[in-house]
């Protein structure tokens, strides 16, 4: 994945075909092992708690420390339908007014408090975990939208945990270069006019 600073500010990447988006979730073995027997997410996963999507695999390397940190051990790639994608963009309200986008912050505060999907802008990370001048998109769903993201939009899901440790191994041992050929490629995502408004995306 390229990590220029030419990159636009705020762009979706992912590794997507023309029927899936692949997104990735960190968790605990309770949570993971039990999703990834099953293809798909039973208890003790909560479905009244907001549970945050990611397109950005680097992104959340930086988030588990390389699936090291407690509760993140697991490293899951999770295939969802582009039409679930797309509904979740289309949810979507940023968890932070904005005055380039938002009218009034009283109606962007009356949006995100009943959106059923908030949306950040992180900074990407590089392969060695430095924050990087362009933003990565994160999706939460919340308890309104999580039954459809279970039971509807999850076509598979694939542990990426051996893949993680490793490019980390790779990095650790010096070799960039093969780290970085090991990285599930990401392109950028068009979205819609709309949301690209709404959801201040760069370009477009």
């Amino acid at each position: 994945m390229k990590t220029s600073t030419r990159l636009p500010y705020r762009q979706i990447r992912a590794r997507f075909d023309r029927d899936t988006v692949l997104v990735y979730q960190a968790y605990g073995a309770a949570i993971a092992k039990p999703a990834l027997a099953k293809g798909r997410f039973v208890a003790p996963f909560s479905w009244r708690r907001m549970t945050w999507i990611k397109p950005s695999f680097l992104w959340l390397m930086g988030r588990s420390n390389w699936a090291t940190k407690s509760g993140q051990e697991n490293i899951l790639g999770i295939r969802i339908t582009r039409t679930g994608f797309e509904r979740a963009l289309s949810l979507g309200c940023l968890t932070m007014f904005d005055p380039d986008i938002h009218t009034r912050e009283a109606d962007w505060r009356h949006g995100f408090e009943n959106a059923s999907v908030h949306v950040q802008w992180d900074p990407e990370r590089s392969l060695r975990g430095r924050k990087l001048p362009h933003r990565s998109l994160q999706l939460g769903l919340g308890s309104q939208i999580i039954e459809q993201f279970t039971e509807e939009w999850i076509v598979s899901i694939e542990d990426l945990t051996p893949l993680a440790k490793r490019i980390r191994s790779a990095c650790l041992a010096g070799n960039e270069r093969r780290a970085k050929s090991w990285l599930p490629p990401e392109k950028e995502y068009v979205a819609s006019v709309e949301t690209r408004r709404r959801l201040g995306i760069s370009g477009g």
